[in-house]
């Protein structure tokens, strides 16, 4: 008898004499070496990623998306046993679902939610394979030139606008002091006369003093 380590991130198929016989989990098993054949299966985690794809919107407009999927073997058995590369298979489900989600909605909506895709069609048609995927999300939106330069625009001109909104904010607050302040002084003469003097204390400040002035006051 021979033996045989499993990994805790691995599973093991033990085939006798070329038929399935059993799953060996985590730890350490005995096998007879003549008659017994295994097949390592990786359980953990893994990503596979699909590259851009030119599709059309439902608006007709052409962009190219790229995604990712996170996915793990659920049932080792029927991972090895149900077809030869069950991999490409999981890419091909990937790649329709892409197409499918882009497909069905306008553009703006795209942009506007673009995180998550449907993963139903895809969980769908993979489980039979033994894999599970676990997570699907769209990672590139690429756009044509033209709309680049559209919604650039769109942007230049929408902070153009922050920019003047803020510039008249800016004038009517100066405005409204200027308004307040001259309230002020016209109900209050007096702080005329004190803020002439702050003026004058400053070192880079000179003072002309209009004699007319203090005749027409003095009256």
């Amino acid at each position: 008898m021979a033996k045989i380590t499993v990994m805790e991130w691995q599973r093991v198929l033990a085939f006798h004499d070329g038929r399935f016989e059993r799953l060996l989990g985590p730890g350490r098993h005995r096998y007879n070496p003549r008659r017994t054949t295994h097949v390592t299966v990786d359980v953990r985690p893994q990503l596979l990623q699909v590259p851009g794809q030119e599709v059309l919107t439902r608006d007709g407009v052409s962009v190219r998306v790229s995604a990712t999927a996170s996915w793990l073997v659920s049932d080792p058995v029927a991972f090895t046993n149900g077809v030869a590369k069950p991999v490409p298979v999981l890419y091909a489900a990937l790649q329709e679902g892409l197409r499918a989600k882009i497909g069905q909605v306008e553009l703006e909506s795209l942009i506007a939610d673009r995180a998550t895709l449907d993963l139903d069609a895809v969980r769908a048609e993979v489980a039979p394979l033994g894999i599970e995927v676990t997570d699907f999300r769209m990672r590139d939106l690429m756009l044509p030139g033209e709309l680049r330069r559209a919604a650039m625009d769109a942007v230049v001109a929408r902070e153009r606008g922050k920019a003047v909104l803020e510039e008249a904010r800016a004038e009517a607050a100066a405005l409204r002091s200027l308004a307040n302040t001259a309230r002020l002084l016209e109900e209050h003469p007096a702080l005329l006369q004190l803020r002439t003097l702050q003026v004058a204390a400053e070192r880079s400040t000179t003072l002309v003093i209009d004699p007319r002035v203090q005749r027409s006051a003095a009256e």
